[in-house]
């Protein structure tokens, strides 16, 4: 009874949303009904629910593929290496950003850090071809001119994995400062006063009143992103593949699309992506868990 006398009372409230959960309903749960391919031999002439039943013969598949180790691999890698590198890159920035004083020079360097995230991941690709070429790139030439000869950085496995991480960086590094500039604002600004007549430097003033804000901000971005541990980004690392880079950068999303949509091996990919999404369910469950009992700080 308690939960209609609320919404009788903010009915308002839920009719503004009321758009927006009729939009995750036919987007996000009623294509769930397709998982069922995973156990199906999909048929085309009869439809989603046509098919032999298998079980989980495509999960064993996929498990017993020469593939699942590289493919494994080369996942975790990318994006455990994206989220240590690139997790504390926003927090710092935005903690830099919150210590300039002029509003002008603040709002001059909002901007341009921002600028790069509404880049097209196909001209990103593009700059990156272009900058890292060994011939004609501004990077390939500063490398031949101290002596590191004629090294494609796009083509290298040794290589790949930095020039990957670091573009992203560069690229939503600004974009993802935003929620904690959004956090440091909600400090009072009395703490900062306090500080200064207790004669606290910069770097104390960031470490014993910025930081501690943002902790609840920071731990529950994290736990989202350990949700994530094995969905990379397939525009980018699809662009950005070639024949010489593929041992390193052949990850799940690029196979479940040349399996699925090229070798049209529907059962097959869903499986995979199924599998995927267990796996980062089983991360993000873990990590709020701990997180819980470590910080009293969780989703759930």
């Amino acid at each position: 009874m308690h939960r209609f006398s609320t919404l009788r009372r903010d009915y308002q409230l839920w009719i503004m949303i009321l758009p927006a959960l009729i939009v995750i309903f036919i987007f996000n749960y009623i294509p769930m009904y397709g998982i069922q391919l995973a156990f199906r031999d999909y048929d085309f002439s009869k439809g989603l629910t046509g098919g032999e039943w298998q079980g989980l013969y495509y999960f064993r598949q996929f498990i017993d593929s020469y593939l699942f180790t590289d493919l494994m691999r080369n996942t975790f890698l990318i994006s455990f290496t994206t989220i240590i590198v690139g997790f504390p890159a926003p927090i710092i920035l935005a903690l830099v950003i919150n210590q300039i004083r002029r509003k002008r020079m603040k709002q001059v360097m909002q901007t341009t850090v921002y600028l790069p995230h509404f880049i097209s991941i196909i001209v990103m690709v593009g700059m990156l071809h272009v900058l890292l070429s060994p011939e004609t790139g501004v990077v390939g030439l500063i490398m031949k001119s101290v002596g590191l000869g004629d090294i494609n950085l796009l083509a290298s496995t040794s290589t790949f994995i930095p020039v990957y991480v670091l573009s992203d960086i560069w690229q939503h590094c600004g974009w993802n400062s935003i929620i904690y500039l959004a956090a440091l604002s909600t400090i009072d600004p009395q703490l900062y006063d306090a500080a200064k007549m207790d004669g606290a430097s910069r770097w104390q003033t960031i470490r014993y009143v910025d930081f501690p804000a943002l902790v609840p901000t920071i731990v529950i971005l994290f736990i989202l992103s350990m949700g994530s541990i094995l969905s990379t980004g397939f525009e980018k690392i699809f662009l950005m593949q070639n024949s010489l880079n593929l041992p390193v950068s052949e990850v799940i999303a690029t196979y479940v699309y040349k399996i699925g949509i090229i070798s049209n091996q529907f059962s097959y990919a869903s499986a995979i992506g199924l599998f995927n999404t267990l796996i980062n369910f089983v991360f993000l469950f873990a990590m709020n868990a701990i997180s819980r009992r470590v910080s009293d700080n969780s989703l759930f």
